[in-house]
């Protein structure tokens, strides 16, 4: 009794020590690709300067050696904004951030002046994003201005006022006079405290830092927790004004306790498996497409990388299908959050199970061979009991005693892993049967690996029968996901059955007498198609096997008609043949001379006109020589000439909706001009005969 209460206590402990882990990627090309994509400058400048800090520490965060052209233009603003007075904290705060990338020139004058003023806004501060904007920017002033003496005299002073807005539960408040508790406030005040302790004048009050220690502590036992295995930060308030979303949280709270354990010392003792939990939770995010969740998850990993706590390991794989066919091997690669390579380390399958048979082992305690060229920890050849299916594989990653104090590795990883392989078809055979399951000799050996077709017959007495073995490449049954017989009418009318299996052996056998009704009384030629199909299976197939002519009886007056068949969208809505017309022969024409002759008689009235104003002794004698009217009677002339050869062009190419609305205007200009000059002869000859 005494053995099985041990024996169930190490099964608890180990399924705990296991977990539920999913596999996740570190920072690959992917991420890289993308943020050329995410962080593209738009019209060569980022809105803000927050977002260009943010592009510029993604970028080379990430090792990109090709970065956005904005030196010039940004830093004039940088600039500018560092020697207004006016300059709000978050605006100084961030053009300080993003001068440490672009090293700007500045005088030290200019930093001399900004210390001066952050020093007065620490004194005078009241809420917490006061004090971090001020405390982060002395600390990016005494980074970047080497000659401007930057520290807190009363740094413990400074620590209690911060300090005084946090809570029991290790959550902070925004203000003395907001009341509500914030996650992300926690982060942003474990930063600024950092910052504190950097630029202290002497020694924080050590009981202060043990206090930071414990509300740490107490923050990471709030954490949030998802089954596979990923920790992450959230607010409890959701619908507050200051709510940030997990990953903006969980961020704020990596960067300011890898801060925070970067200038203290002794360690914040932080659980290992909830750190690289953290991990897990950023990488399964994949790719963000949003700029802000981009620069939160890799400034978060980065942190994680960077920080003196416990730097987490991820181990992943290539890939979790493995070929039985092409021999694939089992790789395993183990590295830090970004892709760095990690420390000498061995990589051991603790065990290996099928998904269908968890209580028997296929491997146990098996160590893989490290290949330092790929960086790849391999397992050469798989044990003989791994076939076609789907198993778990239990990782366990062993450190040295002093990597252990360096990395946090979370205990062991279960790994979903797939072997696929070429499933043997053998022994296929289709046959006609009577009614008594005697052969009538219409039987056939099918060959499911090539072109096998076959013509058979039957009435409504016999049955088909259709059997075949399924093996895998280790000479196992297999099973797979879908077996099926289909029966096809030549009016398109789709049967199909299902083929069960018993060990390797599947069959099925179709009884013509029972399926006369779901057959629909029809009778005629069946295609017969065989599909067998699986995710493990490379050769799955739907393969025509031949056709059946079948006899059925007569359709009774009450029997169910057979449904309609859907309409082919292709042919209903695809393209129709085209229409080809036939036109009528053309009629015969006249010869070329005649067409010429009359083309002459046409213009004859023309010239026969032109005779008639030269007898009848037409001039320009009343032509005005005044400038308007003389201009008014050119204009009246050309508007006349203008529509002759309008009513050229539509007896040559226009359209006689064209032809109208282009007469419409020149006729309203023919009508105003012609009545300025046909007034102003009127008035001429009214002045002549007075006279």
């Amino acid at each position: 009794m005494a053995r099985n209460v041990v024996g169930i206590v190490v099964l608890i402990s180990t399924a705990l020590a296991i977990g539920e882990a999913a596999i996740v990627r570190p920072i690959s090309d992917q991420h890289r690709s993308a943020a050329f994509e995410v962080f593209e400058p738009v019209g060569g400048s980022y809105s803000s300067l927050e977002e260009t800090y943010e592009a510029l520490k993604t970028l080379k965060t990430l090792k990109i050696g090709k970065k956005p052209n904005i030196r010039e233009g940004t830093c004039t603003i940088v600039k500018g904004t560092l020697e207004s007075s006016s300059s709000t904290l978050k605006d100084l705060y961030d053009a300080l951030r993003v001068n440490g990338f672009l090293k700007c020139e500045t005088n030290s004058d200019v930093y001399e002046a900004i210390k001066s003023r952050l020093v007065a806004e620490v004194k005078k501060a009241s809420s917490l994003l006061d004090f971090h904007y001020s405390i982060g920017s002395l600390v990016l002033v005494k980074a970047q201005a080497s000659n401007v003496e930057v520290a807190l005299e009363d740094a413990d002073g400074i620590f209690r006022s911060i300090k005084v807005l946090s809570q029991s539960d290790g959550r902070w408040r925004y203000s003395s006079n907001n009341p509500e508790s914030s996650t992300y406030a926690a982060g942003l005040a474990i930063e600024t405290l950092a910052g504190v302790v950097s630029l202290a004048y002497s020694d924080i009050d050590q009981s202060l830092i043990s206090k930071l220690k414990n509300d740490i502590v107490k923050l990471f036992d709030s954490i949030e927790k998802y089954d596979d295995g990923s920790f992450y930060f959230d607010e409890k308030s959701v619908g507050s004004a200051s709510y940030q979303d997990p990953l903006s949280t969980t961020s704020a709270v990596i960067r300011g306790v890898t801060a925070f354990s970067n200038v203290v010392s002794g360690g914040l003792n932080l659980p290992s498996n909830k750190i690289l939990g953290l991990a897990r939770y950023l990488l399964g995010i994949g790719v963000p497409g949003d700029a802000k969740d981009f620069f939160n998850q890799i400034d978060s990993l980065a942190s994680l990388e960077n920080n003196r706590e416990s730097v987490p390991l991820i181990l992943s794989l290539p890939s979790g299908v493995l070929s039985l066919t092409t021999a694939d091997k089992l790789k395993v690669e183990v590295s830090t959050v970004l892709g760095s390579p990690a420390p000498p380390l061995i990589v051991k399958i603790v065990r290996g199970y099928s998904s269908s048979s968890k209580d028997v082992s296929v491997i146990e305690n098996q160590e893989l061979t490290f290949d330092p060229e790929s960086g790849f920890h391999t397992l050469d050849i798989l044990p003989k009991g791994v076939d076609v299916g789907s198993y778990v594989f239990v990782f366990e990653i062993l450190l040295d005693e002093q990597a252990q104090a360096i990395y946090a590795t979370g205990g062991r990883t279960k790994v979903q892993l797939y072997f696929t392989g070429a499933i043997n078809v053998d022994g296929a055979e289709i046959a006609i049967l009577d009614n008594d399951l005697s052969n009538t000799g219409a039987k056939h050996m099918l060959n499911l690996a090539e072109e096998s077709v076959v013509s058979l017959s039957a009435n409504h007495l016999q049955k088909l029968r259709l059997s075949f073995q399924l093996t895998t490449p280790r000479g196992n049954a297999f099973t797979p996901h879908q077996a099926f017989l289909i029966l096809r009418h030549e009016t398109k009318v789709e049967h199909i059955y299902v083929v069960n299996g018993s060990g390797k052996k599947f069959e099925i056998l179709l009884d013509f007498l029972g399926l006369v009704e779901k057959l629909y009384y029809l009778s005629g030629k069946y295609d017969i198609e065989l599909s067998v199909g699986d995710a493990a299976m490379e050769n799955s197939f739907l393969k025509a096997i031949g056709s059946v002519e079948l006899d059925l009886p007569e359709q009774p007056e009450k029997a169910a008609r057979p449904p309609p068949q859907p309409v082919d969208p292709i042919s209903r809505y695809g393209p129709k043949a085209e229409i080809s017309h036939i036109f009528r022969a053309p009629d015969k024409r006249p010869p070329k001379k005649l067409s010429l002759i009359f083309l002459g008689l046409t213009f004859l009235p023309l010239l026969f006109f032109l005779i008639g104003l030269l007898r009848l002794g037409v001039n320009l004698k009343n032509f005005p020589t005044s400038a308007v009217p003389a201009l008014f009677a050119i204009l009246f002339h050309g508007g006349v000439a203008a529509v002759l050869i309008l009513y050229a062009l539509f007896w040559l190419k226009l359209d006689l909706f064209t032809t109208l609305k282009t007469l419409g205007f020149l006729g309203v200009f023919l009508l105003f001009v012609g009545h300025r000059i046909l007034s102003h002869l009127a008035s001429s000859s009214a002045k002549l005969k007075s006279a």
